[in-house]
């Protein structure tokens, strides 16, 4: 049974930081690509960043390029995001997804891509 459990999502003021994390367990974590999520009210779920766990190469929507960091500690068998200078467009209930063994995937960014999710961590952000 694959679960994905996120944390430290929280309120902060605009400007501030935040640092997700994501425990993995029941699976070989490193044969898998994994990623971050966000969803608003009324909106689709986004992409927002992901990572290549095998060889750690990221991707991430031009939105939150420069700004948030997605890395990953193996041996640990856990998913970060640091997300610094927040903006009010970045709330929302954040989400790990972690695709599986078998799939291969070519757009880092889509939920379809995704096999597993976890429960989510809302993120706040006040202006």
């Amino acid at each position: 049974q694959v679960q994905l459990v996120e944390s430290g999502g929280g309120s902060v003021q605009a400007g501030g930081s935040l640092r997700l994390s994501c425990v993995a367990s029941g699976y070989t974590y490193s044969s898998n690509s994994m990623a971050w999520f966000r969803q608003a009210p009324g909106k689709e779920r986004e992409g927002v960043a992901a990572i290549f766990v095998a060889n750690g190469n990221s991707y991430y929507t031009d939105s939150v390029k420069g700004r948030f960091t997605i890395s990953q500690d193996s041996a640990k068998n856990t998913l970060f995001l640091q997300m610094n200078s927040l903006k009010p467009e970045d709330a929302g209930m954040y989400y790990c997804a972690s695709a599986g063994v078998q799939r291969r995937v070519l757009r880092f960014l889509s939920p379809r891509e995704y096999d597993y999710w976890g429960q989510g961590t809302q993120v706040t952000i006040s202006s």
